[in-house]
């Protein structure tokens, strides 16, 4: 008999079986991975043949199985056309009514026979760093399983879920939300031992009528919880109460706390924000815990509270969490540090340019305002619009300003129309430069730059503010002092 470790992720018959498909072509004995794209795809690869906004799954099924796939996952209603094109390339059709739900069904089976606990986090900031830190401590305490990248949605939590080993001991899950609705389902299919809420703020306001309904949309993730199960909610969060009611209507067998606050459970009585890390003092319960966190900033060392209680939920070693917690550093794009030889001396870049929403924002600029500069250097930002505020998108830019002059930020640099409202608020001093585009900013920015600086540059996705990242780092040359690019 093979063991786990020799078994594949899913046989031809499991796979079949588990999403009630009808096979053209023989059963292939092993499946070693999920793809859903051809550019990524290994052989032995089951390709799922998704239809998305920009492009359908189906027209790259031949593609597909001419790179080595086990088999396709296909519609019924394509099903006779992909037969006769794919009549002499190796590999099975496996045919179903959509395609989606298939993936749904395999991801449920997966979860269904293994026994590894699971852990689920959402929130309105901070998701995918939480992930990736839960990930690094638990895979010190065994085999480890967590979504790629912000695998987040409608289709990433299953696709997840399908690629979960059967010998996995602990699953990491992201649960992302743009709607009222969308994390429930997500959150049943994963089924977590515990779930984690790291904050409510107003991201995706656009899409509801208060931030109320944000937390009421975050507190979905509790109707997943298996029975006694362990809900973990910040404490210092405005809506803390209001989470811990959806919590304590869910089968949650409790609610543990994190924070600051003087009631939350797993409590930090002092955070020290050093040049390249943050040191934690604080209270698990009843026992101190003193650690330091590899990444910089009050906002990561909040977060990292909420880890040390999952930890704790499990029964694990405290321990050895925090000295994980020490070797974590930021996921591209979300914090990640470069010092970079620059005009006979150095320049610290701060790369935050994945994604951004008025909670990041002032927590990047804190973190800025706490960084230490070079001999004549100064603080710089360079930022981008945040989108999906909605109405209220203009004054939150606008407000920025608090956090710009707060934090002894010298000079801003802004890209996109609603940036425009940061920079009437702003001193005509700390005014550097502002473009409609990032790609009109670059110019600007790399050329008022000088050694001692520290650049942060931050903004949301469809802005593509990493092409100011990458001109800065292009200007610098490929020297680095320092690198510490999750």
């Amino acid at each position: 008999m093979m063991n786990a470790q020799s078994m594949p992720l899913w046989t031809g018959e499991e796979a079949c079986a588990a999403m009630q498909a009808r096979s053209i072509g023989p059963l292939p004995a092993r499946i070693e991975g999920i793809s859903i794209d051809t550019r990524s795809l290994k052989p032995g690869d089951l390709f799922f043949a998704i239809t998305g906004e920009a492009r359908d799954g189906h027209d790259f099924v031949v593609q597909a199985l001419e790179k080595g796939a086990a088999a396709a996952v296909i519609a019924r209603d394509r099903a006779e056309a992909l037969a006769t094109a794919c009549e002499s390339l190796p590999g099975a059709l496996f045919v179903v009514p959509d395609t989606l739900t298939a993936m749904e069904d395999l991801g449920r089976a997966a979860r269904a026979r293994s026994d590894a606990r699971i852990i689920a986090i959402t929130g309105s900031v901070g998701k995918t760093g939480s992930k990736e830190a839960m990930r690094l401590l638990l895979s010190r305490s065994g085999r480890t399983h967590a979504s790629a990248a912000s695998y987040n949605n409608h289709w990433g939590v299953p696709l997840t879920l399908a690629r979960m080993p059967r010998d996995t001991q602990y699953g990491v899950f992201e649960i992302g939300m743009n709607h009222a609705g969308e994390i429930a389902p997500l959150a049943r299919m994963v089924r977590p031992d515990v779930a984690i809420v790291t904050t409510v703020e107003a991201v995706h306001i656009e899409h509801f009528h208060s931030v109320s309904g944000i937390a009421d949309a975050k507190g979905e993730i509790f109707l997943g919880l298996e029975p006694g199960g362990v809900a973990v909610i910040n404490r210092d969060n405005p809506h803390f109460e209001r989470l811990r009611a959806h919590a304590l209507a869910s089968d949650a067998g409790r609610v543990v706390c994190f924070g600051e606050s003087e009631g939350a459970d797993v409590r930090a009585l002092r955070i020290i924000a050093k040049q390249d890390m943050t040191i934690v003092d604080a209270r698990v319960f009843e026992t101190p815990l003193t650690y330091r966190v590899g990444m910089v900033g009050r906002h990561v060392a909040i977060n990292s509270l909420g880890l040390v209680a999952a930890i704790h939920a499990l029964g694990l070693d405290l321990a050895l969490a925090a000295l994980a917690l020490g070797d974590l550093t930021p996921p591209t794009g979300r914090g990640a540090r470069d010092l970079l030889a620059f005009n006979g001396g150095e320049l610290l870049l701060v790369d935050e340019s994945y994604n951004a929403n008025p909670a990041s924002m002032r927590a990047a600029l804190e973190t800025l305002g706490q960084t230490e500069i070079g001999f004549r250097g100064r603080r710089i930002a360079v930022l981008g619009d945040m989108l999906e505020l909605g109405d209220s998108g203009p004054a939150a830019h606008a407000e920025i300003a608090h956090s710009v002059i707060g934090n002894g930020v010298d000079l801003v640099f802004a890209a996109g129309p609603l940036m425009k409202n940061l920079m009437a608020a702003l001193p005509p001093e700390r005014r550097g430069g502002y473009a409609n585009l990032a790609t009109g900013l670059e110019g600007a920015v790399v050329a008022a730059l000088r050694a001692g600086d520290v650049v942060m540059v931050k903004g949301s996705r469809g802005i593509r503010m990493e092409r100011i990242v990458e001109a800065v780092k292009k200007r610098a040359g490929t020297g680095s002092a320092l690198a510490q690019e999750g």
